[in-house]
């Protein structure tokens, strides 16, 4: 393991001044499951790591049925998906909070460290798309929010500049007649990462669907919203037919590469079978 400075401030400011000071060679650290690997493994390098763990903001976690979720980026997952009232009325989040690594690293493990991590396998990306959150980022200049889709750009990079950092993920509360899901191909149980993925939601109305999101993960340099797939089910009754072109539009968009898990033709084909059978259950659930 490398050598570095190690901070643990309590309070947003003095972590944002710790990170203006020490420029490129801070590393904020969340949940430290990703990063600590990075360091001892020599992927990346650090002169201070920034412990957020002691950050009220970043561990308050928060739901109404009015105003939806709000989550601290170094909220642990195992602490959402065992809240009961959270995990009821997010069923979608649940499928893919509870997927991140094992149970030990989940009490870690937070989803502000997946977000920005930037792997485009991440499990939590796809589902927070599909639910329409928004990242909140504080930085010198106070507070801003990027729609979750925007916020990562390229493997392991996202929009944070120098001197900012993720503070919280809000999520809106689903309106009556929605229902989310998440499903992921792994080529075995001992392989943690994702050879594509799929998370989808559904507004129903009427008999028909008036909204829809679709998230491809793994076959793409980042998460990947396909609007064109969400577009293929607007004002259609949930029929087969509606279902199978939102799928094959999410496989025309998908553009993996091939590689150990899998190769370009298998993942196009997994975005296909993955979003029609994601669709299907956020369906399901909308009823």
């Amino acid at each position: 393991m490398q050598a570095f400075d190690y901070y643990a401030p309590s309070t947003l400011s003095a972590a944002l001044d710790l990170l203006r000071q020490r420029g490129e060679t801070a590393r904020p650290m969340a949940g430290g499951t990703d990063l600590i690997v990075q360091l001892r493994e020599g992927r990346k390098k650090a002169g201070a790591v920034v412990d957020l763990k002691h950050i009220p903001e970043l561990n308050a976690l928060s739901y109404a049925p009015q105003t939806g979720l709000e989550i601290g980026a170094a909220v642990a997952l195992r602490r959402i998906y065992t809240d009961s009232a959270i995990a009821k009325a997010f069923p979608g989040l649940m499928d893919a909070f509870s997927l991140v690594g094992g149970t030990a690293i989940q009490g870690r493990a937070s989803v502000g460290g997946n977000l920005c991590t930037s792997s485009p396998a991440a499990d939590t990306i796809c589902a927070l798309i599909a639910h329409s959150a928004v990242c909140v980022i504080a930085g010198a200049t106070g507070l801003r929010e990027v729609a979750v889709e925007d916020f990562n750009t390229a493997p392991g990079r996202t929009v944070l500049q120098n001197g900012e950092l993720l503070v919280s993920i809000k999520i809106p509360a689903p309106p009556a007649g929605f229902g989310a899901a998440y499903l992921r191909f792994i080529p075995r149980n001992e392989m943690d990462i994702a050879e594509a993925s799929s998370g989808a939601s559904v507004v129903m109305a009427a008999g028909k669907i008036v909204a829809a999101r679709v998230a491809l993960g793994a076959v793409a340099p980042r998460p990947l919203f396909v609007p064109q797939a969400g577009a293929m089910l607007m004002g259609q009754p949930p029929s087969e037919s509606a279902i199978e072109s939102a799928a094959r539009a999410a496989e025309a968009a998908a553009t993996p590469i091939t590689d150990m898990r899998g190769t370009i033709e298998h993942r196009k084909q997994l975005a296909y079978v993955l979003t029609k059978r994601a669709l299907t259950l956020a369906i399901e659930r909308s009823r």
